[in-house]
């Protein structure tokens, strides 16, 4: 049986946690757990082995930070890191046969044991959020894909992931470089979301369409704080669904990492998991051969395994959220495509990305729910542009993009770097365009609209466009692109032209859905082109259509008719149970001509730019205020406020770490505008604080440390970054050199701690006055009193209150 097969069919233990063994082992301050491959051979192995005895069918090369960024420094390459640490994987697994020789040839084979090349998170933030380059990463990956197949492994096991888009990356360097299977899994927070925003239903999606060979959770917390997110995952999928909780949370007894949650106590949970029809288990932080050993009664008296059948839906995502087709109609806006529109082909020659930003954002606020997004002008290169407002929407906005663009190079490049599952328009049914565009599809997992035409053009006869639609499902089936995967498009012909061909268009409609089964889409306004009153045609048009099957009407949100429309045709299909959104919308009376609008605040357009990250505007925005206002003013007044709703937005969930990034760095754009206007008068700083951060000596790992910075920017602190491996007296010369009373510490390797507190007597007999927040994975309040830290934050936000508390500012 092959291992794909058992992945599918069978039940699989991956071993536990590597560093809980090797930080026991006396892994040193600040060493790379890598060079224990070279420096500890034995040791690597004899952990290996120790799972093999508790019975894991997987075991994870110690290889979970090998990449180019952070072996840097070592004097190894990826290829000699990776070759050594699948050398010393399978050595393990030979040494365990030949103990075992009483068994036959025939039982190992039977009974074998696999190595998987360990790909962890490669330690920096993706572009938007930070500067890492989405090809670069790709390397990164594939790298250590490419040197884990020649060495010899069995599988790669992409874990730990926070970074929806990074995960991406990852899969594709295996999927790109290798046939062999992928087990991918992300760690979640108990917001049900991962730092970055991602939630189950967009991990889902993306990891579906990706075609992984099982997906889950692995590290974030214990078993028993699992099981809310594996009910919605096993909700989500057919997938096999891996889980690796940690051995409970931590707390520090004697100086000593400890974890609450005991191997027996473990083991209990993690029946109750496998009962809920999870099939591949293991463990993460703070779990050794003792808890793996009692994952083997649970798999031995599993039940038989219960085929959970494949969910045929039709869904898109972005990083952050899944849009779902089929219950009730999905708005798709239209307004982000050049046709017929003076004032965005303007922009698009202009680059003006503040502009194409605003059209986003208010298109999004007034009911689409995915946005289609055409740069089709001759003049530009798409392929080049298009990635770049992409990554420019999804750094402010969460709802999924459709792809529009009928250069081949524009679509690939745009769904490769897309951070979620999109949508790709168009395929037709000429075949040159089958041939280009369905391996686009399949290769990044897309849903694809159909249009129907052909070579011929646009059939007259609603079967005749019915049969392009067959021939694309067909074709898209036959690459093995799932039927869900495809919508189609029936095109709205113009009623002032072709008007006998108008109805023919509601016939395919419903032809299409009858026969086929699949979603629809429809560009509603091109049927009242040339008439007058064109609001009136299309309104009626899109009932029509809407009760033809009509799934997602490409329109203008901004058109309250359309939109209202919707909201009626909810009502009498009884989408809108009880008619409570639709009494909610539309039972307030607007006047809708306003003898004396009142023009838009100014201090307003300031608040907006910060609320929706629109960077470009900031300076100009603030120099109108300035007109007005003085600069403290503007910060008092305005600035500051905002800074707080945004806080608050993000604390609650309504807005991600991507939005919150794209907020304090147009808060920082406005600060250096407002300096420059006090730079030569007495006055009272813009900063609330200044603060120094730094990740401790001999500890690699900043990302967490970075998320602090950005959030406390954008409450307003001044942030001295002196980066990460940070030694103490640099942290104390700092201090100095700027009057910072004020200290944030981060560590994640627990080797390190102790370099944390060494960090901490230094400063403290220094200035007894200096204040210390500390935080990292591996902390707790228990520990941080133990090392005389003054305050524990559990993570970015809390820091932010503790400086809040600390300046005496009122959130």
């Amino acid at each position: 049986m092959s291992l794909k097969h058992k992945i599918e069919k069978g039940y699989l233990i991956i071993d536990g946690a590597m560093g809980t063994y090797l930080q026991k082992s006396g892994l040193k301050l600040g060493e790379l757990p890598e060079m224990l491959n070279f420096t500890r051979a034995e040791l690597v192995e004899d952990i290996h082995m120790k799972y093999l005895e508790a019975g894991a069918d997987i075991i994870s090369t110690n290889t979970f930070g090998a990449n180019r960024l952070k072996l840097k420094n070592s004097g190894k390459t990826v290829s000699e890191v990776v070759w050594q640490a699948v050398s010393l994987a399978h050595k393990a697994i030979d040494t365990f046969h030949e103990k075992h020789q009483g068994c036959s040839k025939s039982e190992q084979t039977a009974n074998p044991k696999y190595v998987a090349l360990d790909l962890g998170p490669i330690g920096q933030l993706l572009e938007p959020m930070g500067t890492l380059p989405f090809d670069e990463a790709y390397e990164i990956y594939k790298e250590q894909v490419i040197a884990g197949v020649e060495a010899g492994c069995d599988l790669f096991i992409i874990e730990t992931q926070t970074d929806l888009l990074e995960l991406k990356c990852a899969i594709l360097a295996c999927k790109e470089h290798s046939k062999l299977p992928i087990i991918a899994t992300m760690s979640f927070e108990q917001t049900g979301r991962t730092f970055t925003g991602t939630d189950v239903a967009s991990m889902v999606t993306l990891l579906e369409a990706l075609e992984v060979d099982a997906l889950g959770f692995n590290c974030s917390f214990g078993p028993a704080e699992m099981l809310p997110l594996i009910d919605r995952v096993l909700s989500l999928t057919h997938k096999p669904i891996v889980i690796q909780p940690n051995a409970g949370l931590p707390k520090q007894i004697d100086e000593i990492t400890v974890y609450d949650t005991n191997a027996n106590k473990y083991a209990e949970i993690m029946k109750t998991i496998v009962a809920k029809g999870v099939t591949i288990i293991g463990g993460c932080c703070g779990t050794d051969d003792s808890y793996i050993a009692t994952l083997t009664d649970i798999v031995a008296n599993a039940p038989e395994r219960v085929k959970r059948e494949r969910k045929s839906v039709t869904k898109v995502s972005s990083f952050a959220k899944t849009v779902t087709l089929g219950d009730n109609p999905v708005v798709i806006g239209e307004r982000l495509n050049p046709t017929g529109k003076k004032r965005l082909k303007e922009a698009l020659r202009n680059g003006e990305k503040d502009y194409i930003l605003r059209e986003a954002i208010s298109q999004v606020e007034q009911g689409a729910s995915i946005l289609d997004l055409n740069i089709g002008l001759p003049e530009l290169d798409e392929a080049k542009l298009m990635p770049e407002f992409i990554k420019e929407i999804q750094a402010i906005l969460d709802v999924p993009i459709q792809i529009d663009s009928s250069s081949v190079a524009c679509i690939e490049a745009a769904a490769r770097s897309y951070n979620g599952k999109p949508l790709i328009n168009s395929v037709s049914g000429k075949e040159d365009s089958l041939d280009a565009i369905l391996p686009i599809v399949k290769r990044y997992g897309a849903c694809v609209l159909g249009l129907t035409l052909d070579d011929e053009g646009i059939p007259s006869k609603a079967e005749d466009r019915f049969a392009i639609a067959e021939k694309i499902v067909h074709r898209a089936e036959s690459m093995g692109i799932p039927r869900e995967n495809v919508l189609i498009d029936c095109l709205a012909l113009t009623a002032s032209a072709q008007q006998e061909d108008v109805i023919e268009t509601l016939k395919a409609i419903q032809l299409v859905k009858r026969k086929l089964g699949v979603k629809t889409v429809l560009g509603v306004s091109n049927v009242s082109f040339g008439l007058p009153k064109r609001e009136l045609i299309n309104k009626t048009f899109l009932t029509m259509a809407l009760f033809s099957g009509l799934d997602a009407p490409i329109l203008n949100p901004g058109n309250e008719e359309m939109m209202a429309a919707i909201d009626a045709y909810n009502v009498l299909v009884n989408n809108d149970v009880r008619s409570e959104i639709y009494i909610e919308k539309h039972s307030k009376v607007v006047p809708t001509n306003n003898p004396n609008p009142k023009p838009k605040s100014s201090t307003l357009d300031l608040k907006q730019v910060i609320l929706n990250g629109l960077k470009d505007l900031a300076v100009q925005n603030t120099e109108l205020l300035l007109e007005t206002l003085k600069p403290m003013e503007i910060v008092d007044q305005i600035i500051i406020p905002t800074l707080n709703e945004v806080g608050q937005s993000f604390e609650s969930g309504k807005i991600f770490l991507p939005q919150l990034i794209q907020s304090a760095e147009t808060v920082q754009q406005a600060f250096e505008r407002l300096k420059s206007e006090l730079k030569n008068e007495e006055g009272p700083s813009l900063s609330r604080g200044k603060i120094v951060l730094a990740t401790v000596h001999h500890d690699v790992h900043d990302i967490g440390k970075n998320i602090v910075k950005v959030i406390l920017q954008n409450y307003g602190y001044d942030v001295i970054d002196l980066g990460k491996d940070v030694p103490p007296e640099v942290v104390l010369k700092a201090c100095i050199e700027h009057d910072v009373k004020f200290v944030g510490l981060s560590a994640l390797m627990t080797s390190t701690v102790e370099s944390m507190a060494k960090t901490i007597r230094v400063l403290k007999a220094h200035d007894a006055e200096i204040k210390i927040c500390v935080g990292g994975a591996v902390l707790n309040p228990e520990y941080a009193k133990m090392i005389h830290a003054d305050f524990y934050a559990k993570d970015a936000r809390e820091t932010a209150w503790i400086a809040n508390t600390f300046f005496d500012i009122k959130s």
